[in-house]
């Protein structure tokens, strides 16, 4: 330990506390966004005038707790924000944002009303052609895209949705507040980025991403289908549930 170290660690607080400190902050506040390179262990040494197992003690924590990324010969990398899902409950997009501690923005990116396609149909189980509305939509963690929603809403079912442009605020809270639903179902599945998603998630083209698709209906009127896509580093799906009884 240094001469520095120990006055730190005699005035209260440690050189390994400090270390945390600065890198949180600047993590936290944005400074340093996901995929920056946090300095080597050498570049903190010097700058803290402290020993490199110091630095590594600090590093590994900030790792632990997943907020960087160590990657051999290649240093330290601000992670992005890994939110967590429950599988089995309808969750608002903001709410998953806003407890990363993360500015939430919603934008609309098309808005289509239509005859429903075969494709409809399929997704929605509807048994005849009607008019369904088709919506694209961006959700954004601070400035970073967090998820991609494409969504058909069947019309016959609320019909007031063909009146509504969606762009104040997104369909599935919209929804929520407006049709009871009474059954839902998730598939989740693992998917490679097409040119599309790769560039509405700001992602290279063939990385993986994560699908999660639901339907829902109000008794036995099919409502909706979304299909929203994840960047697979940035997302986690959880279900917790209790042994069945008998």
């Amino acid at each position: 330990m240094s001469i520095v170290e120990i006055a730190d660690a005699e005035g209260g607080i440690s050189l390994h506390q400090r270390i945390l400190s600065d890198i949180s902050e600047r993590i936290m506040s944005g400074a340093w966004a996901p995929g920056h390179r946090i300095p080597f262990e050498h570049e903190l040494s010097a700058q803290y005038n402290c020993s490199r197992m110091t630095v590594n003690k600090a590093l590994s924590q900030l790792a632990k707790a997943g907020l960087i990324e160590r990657r051999r010969r290649s240093g330290s990398f601000v992670r992005r924000p890994q939110s967590q899902a429950a599988v089995l409950e309808i969750h608002d997009i903001r709410i998953e944002v806003e407890a990363l501690g993360l500015a939430y923005r919603y934008e609309r990116v098309a808005r289509h009303k239509r005859r429903s396609s075969a494709e409809d149909r399929a997704l929605l189980e509807l048994g005849v052609a009607g008019p369904v509305l088709a919506l694209e939509c961006g959700h954004f963690a601070g400035e970073r895209p967090f998820a991609h929603e494409q969504r058909v809403i069947n019309l016959a079912a609320v019909p007031e949705a063909a009146d509504e442009e969606f762009l104040a605020i997104a369909p599935g809270p919209w929804l929520i507040g407006r049709v009871p639903w009474s059954e839902a179902e998730h598939r989740i599945r693992a998917v490679a980025a097409d040119r599309l998603i790769a560039a509405a998630l700001d992602i290279a083209a063939g990385a993986p991403c994560l699908v999660v698709e639901r339907r829902t209906w109000s008794a036995e009127h099919p409502v909706t289908h979304v299909r929203f896509t994840y960047a697979a580093e940035s997302h986690t799906l959880v279900a917790r549930f209790t042994p069945s009884q008998g």
